[in-house]
């Protein structure tokens, strides 16, 4: 039987942001969002071979075998002119992962890790690679301490959640905005699926926070906070809501021009759900 494996965008040692303690982190390539603010584009799209990124590579890292694009880690040196000549959004970098070797790196830091966090791009794209690995890690008696987190964009169907929740520990889920019209502006879908989710996951005992990127003009609204906050008070007022400011850093396209979120803007959206009941606001601890 073959065994799943993920395209991986970037394998993070050790974070203390990406859920509870410290995690080892697995970005996963690809995503079901095209967000306009998306500080990571690369992870969007899978590499589609096209090459025009040899040609950009001055290190000689990438260069194109049998039609396919092949990468050598030695010879990299990090300036990430690849990325930016992606024309699809796609990391030409991105290595294919056997569950064998993520669960051996694991092994190999446990005794330092408090558990796993699945981000991306999307987590939910590579569905399969997820639940197997989740399910990996409690079934191995080194492992099972570990907490599984997935850092998610909430665009799963129940039949999806239904597969990977019973291995999982919680899920970081974003909100991207409220109203419908806003979503697909910012994501290229609607929320439908991500209210969705949310309500599953909380049902589950798995909702482990909401995040909402707090943007002038878009999501701070009083409209949209006071949707959010009713939304939020129908689950639980207790439920950790966590702030993050939009910045420029990483974003291409038109929301380069958008303007960052300060921290006067991040307070007052802080204040005015603090002051509908909402009992677990935390605010970013860095502005950019």
């Amino acid at each position: 039987m073959n065994m799943p494996r993920a395209t991986v965008s970037k394998l993070l040692s050790f974070s203390c942001v990406d859920g509870p303690g410290s995690r080892m982190v697995l970005f996963l390539q690809g995503c079901n969002f095209s967000c306009a603010t998306c500080h990571n584009p690369h992870t969007m799209a899978f590499c589609n071979d096209c090459g025009d990124c040899v040609a950009a590579c001055h290190a000689g890292s990438l260069s194109l075998v049998d039609g396919h694009i092949h990468f050598d880690p030695t010879a990299c040196d990090q300036c990430d002119e690849c990325l930016r000549i992606c024309p699809i959004h796609a990391n030409p970098m991105a290595q294919h992962m056997e569950l064998s070797e993520v669960l051996d790196r694991l092994r190999r830091d446990s005794v330092f890790l408090d558990g796993i966090t699945v981000s991306g791009g999307e987590a939910t794209v590579q569905l399969k690679f997820v639940t197997a690995l989740f399910k990996a890690i409690k079934q191995d008696p080194s492992l099972a301490h570990l907490t599984c987190m997935i850092d998610s964009n909430g665009h799963l169907g129940p039949a999806g959640w239904a597969q990977v929740l019973p291995w999982t520990d919680g899920v970081m889920l974003d909100i991207k905005a409220m109203d419908p019209g806003t979503h697909k502006r910012l994501t290229g879908r609607d929320n439908t699926k991500v209210l969705e989710s949310a309500r599953i996951l909380h049902d589950a005992g798995r909702l482990e926070e909401l995040r909402l990127l707090v943007i002038p003009g878009l999501t701070d609204s009083v409209a949209e906070v006071a949707a959010l906050t009713d939304f939020i008070n129908g689950l639980d007022p207790a439920t950790r809501l966590r702030l993050n400011a939009f910045q420029h850093h990483g974003v291409v396209g038109s929301a380069r021009d958008w303007p960052a979120a300060d921290r006067a803007c991040v307070e007052r959206v802080a204040t005015m759900l603090e002051g509908a009941g909402l009992s677990a606001v935390a605010r970013p601890t860095v502005y950019l």
